[in-house]
Protein backbone atom coordinates (compact mmCIF):
# COMPACT_ATOMS: atom_id res chain seq x y z
CA UNK A 1 0.00 0.00 0.00
CA UNK A 2 1.47 3.79 -0.62
CA UNK A 3 1.26 6.14 1.61
CA UNK A 4 1.37 9.84 2.00
CA UNK A 5 1.70 11.75 5.32
CA UNK A 6 1.75 15.23 5.96
CA UNK A 7 4.73 17.02 6.40
CA UNK A 8 4.56 18.06 10.08
CA UNK A 9 5.20 21.94 8.54
CA UNK A 10 1.89 22.13 7.48
CA UNK A 11 0.16 22.43 10.77
CA UNK A 12 2.87 25.11 11.99
CA UNK A 13 -0.01 27.95 11.75
CA UNK A 14 -3.02 26.07 13.08
CA UNK A 15 -4.29 27.73 15.72
CA UNK A 16 -5.77 27.01 19.60
CA UNK A 17 -4.52 23.65 18.73
CA UNK A 18 -1.60 23.54 21.36
CA UNK A 19 -1.82 19.82 22.36
CA UNK A 20 0.95 17.34 21.29
CA UNK A 21 -0.37 14.52 19.22
CA UNK A 22 0.50 11.04 19.79
CA UNK A 23 0.82 8.11 17.79
CA UNK A 24 0.11 4.91 16.95
CA UNK A 25 0.10 1.45 14.40
CA UNK A 26 -3.25 0.14 13.02
CA UNK A 27 -3.74 -3.37 12.44
CA UNK A 28 -2.71 -2.54 8.86
CA UNK A 29 0.33 -0.83 9.49
CA UNK A 30 -0.32 2.39 9.30
CA UNK A 31 0.19 5.53 11.36
CA UNK A 32 -2.41 6.72 13.07
CA UNK A 33 -2.29 10.31 15.14
CA UNK A 34 -4.54 11.17 18.28
CA UNK A 35 -4.45 13.33 21.21
CA UNK A 36 -4.75 11.98 24.57
CA UNK A 37 -4.47 14.37 27.34
CA UNK A 38 -5.76 14.51 30.99
CA UNK A 39 -6.56 11.75 33.18
CA UNK A 40 -10.06 10.83 34.64
CA UNK A 41 -13.29 8.90 33.04
CA UNK A 42 -12.65 8.68 29.16
CA UNK A 43 -14.57 10.82 26.91
CA UNK A 44 -13.72 9.45 23.41
CA UNK A 45 -14.23 12.47 20.28
CA UNK A 46 -14.62 11.28 16.57
CA UNK A 47 -14.84 13.39 13.86
CA UNK A 48 -15.84 13.08 10.51
CA UNK A 49 -16.28 14.53 7.04
CA UNK A 50 -14.08 16.11 6.23
CA UNK A 51 -12.98 17.13 9.25
CA UNK A 52 -9.71 16.12 11.91
CA UNK A 53 -9.57 16.32 15.73
CA UNK A 54 -9.06 20.30 15.10
CA UNK A 55 -12.84 20.45 15.37
CA UNK A 56 -13.05 19.54 19.15
CA UNK A 57 -10.24 22.43 19.76
CA UNK A 58 -13.41 24.70 21.89
CA UNK A 59 -14.15 21.91 23.66
CA UNK A 60 -11.59 19.99 24.89
CA UNK A 61 -10.31 22.73 27.42
CA UNK A 62 -13.63 22.08 29.09
CA UNK A 63 -13.19 18.53 29.12
CA UNK A 64 -10.55 18.37 30.50
CA UNK A 65 -10.97 21.01 32.93
CA UNK A 66 -14.04 18.99 34.27
CA UNK A 67 -11.51 15.93 34.80
CA UNK A 68 -11.88 13.97 31.86
CA UNK A 69 -9.33 12.26 29.93
CA UNK A 70 -9.85 13.07 26.54
CA UNK A 71 -8.94 10.87 23.70
CA UNK A 72 -9.63 12.65 19.59
CA UNK A 73 -7.50 10.28 17.01
CA UNK A 74 -7.62 11.62 13.17
CA UNK A 75 -8.92 8.77 11.14
CA UNK A 76 -7.21 7.55 8.79
CA UNK A 77 -6.61 9.91 5.70
CA UNK A 78 -7.69 12.60 7.48
CA UNK A 79 -5.39 15.41 10.04
CA UNK A 80 -1.84 13.63 11.05
CA UNK A 81 -2.75 10.23 10.16
CA UNK A 82 -1.55 8.45 7.47
CA UNK A 83 -2.91 8.69 3.87
CA UNK A 84 -3.48 5.47 1.65
CA UNK A 85 -3.00 7.37 -2.18
CA UNK A 86 -5.11 4.67 -3.51
CA UNK A 87 -8.80 5.01 -3.25
CA UNK A 88 -10.06 1.41 -2.82
CA UNK A 89 -7.53 1.18 0.41
CA UNK A 90 -10.53 3.20 1.80
CA UNK A 91 -13.52 0.61 3.71
CA UNK A 92 -15.79 1.10 5.88
CA UNK A 93 -14.95 -1.73 7.47
CA UNK A 94 -11.32 -0.82 7.25
CA UNK A 95 -11.97 2.39 9.15
CA UNK A 96 -13.84 0.64 11.96
CA UNK A 97 -10.86 -2.00 12.43
CA UNK A 98 -7.86 0.66 12.31
CA UNK A 99 -9.90 2.36 15.16
CA UNK A 100 -10.42 -0.54 16.93
CA UNK A 101 -6.84 -1.11 16.93
CA UNK A 102 -5.28 1.67 18.16
CA UNK A 103 -8.10 2.64 20.80
CA UNK A 104 -8.46 -0.79 22.24
CA UNK A 105 -5.25 -3.01 21.17
CA UNK A 106 -3.09 -0.19 21.68
CA UNK A 107 -4.93 2.00 24.40
CA UNK A 108 -7.00 -0.31 25.86
CA UNK A 109 -10.03 2.29 26.09
CA UNK A 110 -12.81 1.03 28.39
CA UNK A 111 -15.64 2.64 30.32
CA UNK A 112 -15.88 4.87 27.50
CA UNK A 113 -18.34 8.01 27.03
CA UNK A 114 -18.53 8.34 23.02
CA UNK A 115 -19.10 11.87 21.51
CA UNK A 116 -19.76 11.44 18.07
CA UNK A 117 -20.46 13.67 14.70
CA UNK A 118 -20.96 12.74 10.89
CA UNK A 119 -18.62 9.93 9.95
CA UNK A 120 -17.82 9.81 13.91
CA UNK A 121 -21.18 8.25 14.33
CA UNK A 122 -21.12 5.90 11.24
CA UNK A 123 -17.68 4.52 12.80
CA UNK A 124 -17.99 5.33 16.31
CA UNK A 125 -21.81 3.46 16.99
CA UNK A 126 -20.68 0.95 14.84
CA UNK A 127 -17.77 0.16 16.83
CA UNK A 128 -19.86 0.50 20.13
CA UNK A 129 -22.34 -2.34 18.77
CA UNK A 130 -19.20 -4.20 18.28
CA UNK A 131 -17.33 -3.94 21.40
CA UNK A 132 -20.30 -3.09 23.37
CA UNK A 133 -18.04 -3.98 26.95
CA UNK A 134 -15.74 -0.76 26.09
CA UNK A 135 -18.79 1.62 25.79
CA UNK A 136 -20.53 3.20 29.18
CA UNK A 137 -22.57 5.44 27.11
CA UNK A 138 -22.81 7.66 23.67
CA UNK A 139 -23.77 10.97 22.38
CA UNK A 140 -24.27 11.12 19.24
CA UNK A 141 -24.45 14.45 17.45
CA UNK A 142 -25.72 15.04 13.64
CA UNK A 143 -24.64 11.48 12.91
CA UNK A 144 -26.60 8.14 12.35
CA UNK A 145 -26.46 4.34 11.57
CA UNK A 146 -27.50 3.39 8.06
CA UNK A 147 -28.29 0.26 7.44
CA UNK A 148 -29.30 0.23 3.57
CA UNK A 149 -33.03 0.49 3.89
CA UNK A 150 -33.15 4.24 4.01
CA UNK A 151 -31.76 6.44 1.12
CA UNK A 152 -30.05 9.83 2.65
CA UNK A 153 -31.75 13.93 1.96
CA UNK A 154 -30.96 15.54 -1.33
CA UNK A 155 -29.09 17.82 0.62
CA UNK A 156 -26.78 14.65 1.29
CA UNK A 157 -26.89 13.97 -2.95
CA UNK A 158 -25.68 17.29 -3.65
CA UNK A 159 -22.88 17.17 -1.15
CA UNK A 160 -21.89 13.81 -2.53
CA UNK A 161 -22.14 14.54 -6.48
CA UNK A 162 -19.88 17.47 -5.93
CA UNK A 163 -17.40 15.46 -4.25
CA UNK A 164 -17.24 12.75 -7.30
CA UNK A 165 -16.90 15.94 -9.64
CA UNK A 166 -14.32 17.33 -7.74
CA UNK A 167 -11.18 15.34 -7.24
CA UNK A 168 -9.39 18.26 -5.54
CA UNK A 169 -11.96 19.31 -2.52
CA UNK A 170 -11.66 22.22 -1.48
CA UNK A 171 -11.91 21.06 2.28
CA UNK A 172 -11.53 23.91 4.16
CA UNK A 173 -14.47 25.61 2.44
CA UNK A 174 -16.79 22.48 2.70
CA UNK A 175 -16.11 23.13 6.42
CA UNK A 176 -16.99 27.00 6.32
CA UNK A 177 -19.82 25.93 3.92
CA UNK A 178 -22.12 23.68 6.76
CA UNK A 179 -21.47 25.98 9.52
CA UNK A 180 -23.78 28.92 10.66
CA UNK A 181 -21.01 31.27 12.25
CA UNK A 182 -18.61 32.70 9.30
CA UNK A 183 -14.88 31.19 10.06
CA UNK A 184 -11.91 33.27 10.27
CA UNK A 185 -9.81 32.65 7.81
CA UNK A 186 -6.76 31.16 9.76
CA UNK A 187 -9.67 28.55 10.75
CA UNK A 188 -10.55 27.84 7.25
CA UNK A 189 -7.16 27.15 6.53
CA UNK A 190 -6.13 24.59 9.74
CA UNK A 191 -8.85 22.56 7.76
CA UNK A 192 -6.77 22.46 4.92
CA UNK A 193 -3.43 22.16 6.11
CA UNK A 194 -3.69 18.34 6.27
CA UNK A 195 -3.86 17.85 2.20
CA UNK A 196 -1.19 19.94 0.76
CA UNK A 197 -2.49 18.26 -2.81
CA UNK A 198 -5.19 16.76 -4.45
CA UNK A 199 -3.18 13.34 -3.90
CA UNK A 200 -3.88 14.12 -0.42
CA UNK A 201 -8.09 14.04 0.07
CA UNK A 202 -8.75 10.55 -1.37
CA UNK A 203 -10.41 9.95 1.88
CA UNK A 204 -12.33 12.32 2.00
CA UNK A 205 -13.27 11.49 -1.75
CA UNK A 206 -13.85 7.90 -0.62
CA UNK A 207 -16.29 8.26 2.10
CA UNK A 208 -19.72 9.40 0.75
CA UNK A 209 -19.61 5.90 -1.31
CA UNK A 210 -18.97 3.68 1.53
CA UNK A 211 -22.25 5.18 3.46
CA UNK A 212 -24.81 1.85 2.81
CA UNK A 213 -27.85 3.30 1.11
CA UNK A 214 -28.98 -0.59 -0.32
CA UNK A 215 -28.32 -3.49 0.10
CA UNK A 216 -25.24 -3.96 -2.16
CA UNK A 217 -22.82 -2.08 -0.30
CA UNK A 218 -20.68 -4.11 1.49
CA UNK A 219 -21.55 -2.33 4.63
CA UNK A 220 -24.84 -3.09 4.82
CA UNK A 221 -25.00 -6.50 6.33
CA UNK A 222 -22.36 -5.47 9.41
CA UNK A 223 -24.49 -2.28 9.87
CA UNK A 224 -27.34 -4.22 9.91
CA UNK A 225 -25.95 -6.22 12.58
CA UNK A 226 -24.59 -3.18 14.62
CA UNK A 227 -28.49 -2.03 15.02
CA UNK A 228 -30.02 -5.65 15.86
CA UNK A 229 -27.47 -4.67 18.64
CA UNK A 230 -28.47 -1.12 18.80
CA UNK A 231 -32.13 -2.09 19.42
CA UNK A 232 -31.37 -3.92 22.78
CA UNK A 233 -28.46 -1.05 24.18
CA UNK A 234 -29.79 0.24 27.66
CA UNK A 235 -26.78 2.01 28.39
CA UNK A 236 -27.66 6.05 28.32
CA UNK A 237 -28.09 7.43 25.01
CA UNK A 238 -27.75 10.94 24.04
CA UNK A 239 -28.79 12.80 21.35
CA UNK A 240 -27.78 16.69 20.73
CA UNK A 241 -28.70 17.44 16.91
CA UNK A 242 -28.01 20.90 16.00
CA UNK A 243 -30.81 23.41 14.93
CA UNK A 244 -29.49 24.32 11.13
CA UNK A 245 -28.15 20.78 9.30
CA UNK A 246 -30.53 20.15 6.38
CA UNK A 247 -28.41 16.87 6.36
CA UNK A 248 -29.23 15.16 9.85
CA UNK A 249 -32.18 17.13 10.82
CA UNK A 250 -34.66 15.28 12.06
CA UNK A 251 -32.38 12.14 11.86
CA UNK A 252 -31.94 12.13 16.38
CA UNK A 253 -36.08 11.05 16.37
CA UNK A 254 -35.17 7.33 14.45
CA UNK A 255 -32.90 6.78 17.64
CA UNK A 256 -34.64 7.94 20.43
CA UNK A 257 -37.24 5.91 19.25
CA UNK A 258 -34.94 2.67 18.20
CA UNK A 259 -32.58 2.48 20.96
CA UNK A 260 -33.94 1.86 24.40
CA UNK A 261 -31.13 3.57 26.65
CA UNK A 262 -32.47 6.96 24.68
CA UNK A 263 -35.48 6.69 26.90
CA UNK A 264 -35.86 9.37 29.73
CA UNK A 265 -32.12 11.02 28.55
CA UNK A 266 -31.91 14.56 28.53
CA UNK A 267 -31.89 14.95 24.89
CA UNK A 268 -31.27 18.41 23.29
CA UNK A 269 -31.04 20.62 20.65
CA UNK A 270 -28.34 23.09 19.91
CA UNK A 271 -29.29 26.41 18.72
CA UNK A 272 -27.61 27.94 16.03
CA UNK A 273 -25.53 25.55 14.98
CA UNK A 274 -25.21 24.20 11.22
CA UNK A 275 -23.56 20.44 10.64
CA UNK A 276 -20.61 21.14 12.38
CA UNK A 277 -21.93 22.51 16.00
CA UNK A 278 -18.48 22.06 17.44
CA UNK A 279 -17.67 24.79 15.22
CA UNK A 280 -20.68 26.36 15.88
CA UNK A 281 -21.53 26.13 19.28
CA UNK A 282 -17.97 23.94 20.80
CA UNK A 283 -18.78 25.95 24.23
CA UNK A 284 -22.35 24.73 24.47
CA UNK A 285 -22.06 21.10 23.26
CA UNK A 286 -19.67 20.95 25.94
CA UNK A 287 -22.16 22.37 28.79
CA UNK A 288 -24.33 19.87 27.48
CA UNK A 289 -21.85 16.90 27.90
CA UNK A 290 -21.02 17.81 31.04
CA UNK A 291 -24.77 18.36 32.29
CA UNK A 292 -25.43 15.19 31.09
CA UNK A 293 -22.24 13.17 32.68
CA UNK A 294 -22.80 14.88 36.17
CA UNK A 295 -26.36 13.60 35.97
CA UNK A 296 -25.25 9.91 35.24
CA UNK A 297 -23.06 10.58 38.05
CA UNK A 298 -20.35 9.67 35.73
CA UNK A 299 -18.26 13.03 36.98
CA UNK A 300 -18.46 14.74 40.23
Amino acid sequence: MDVLRTPDSAFDAVPDFAWKPRYAVTSDGLRMAYLDEGAGPVVLLLHGEPSWSFLYRTMIPGLLAAGCRVVAPDLIGFGRSDKPAALEDYTYAGHVEQLRSVLFDGLDLDDITLVCQDWGGLLGIRLAAEHPGRFARICAANTGLPDGRHKLPEAWWTFRNFVARTPDLPIGFLVSAAVVTPMLPEVVAAYDAPFPTAAYKLGALAFPDLIPQDADNPATPANQAAWEVMRAWDKPFLCAFSDSDPITGGGERMLIAKIPGAAGQPHTTITGGGHFLQEDRGPEFTAVILSWLRSLEALP
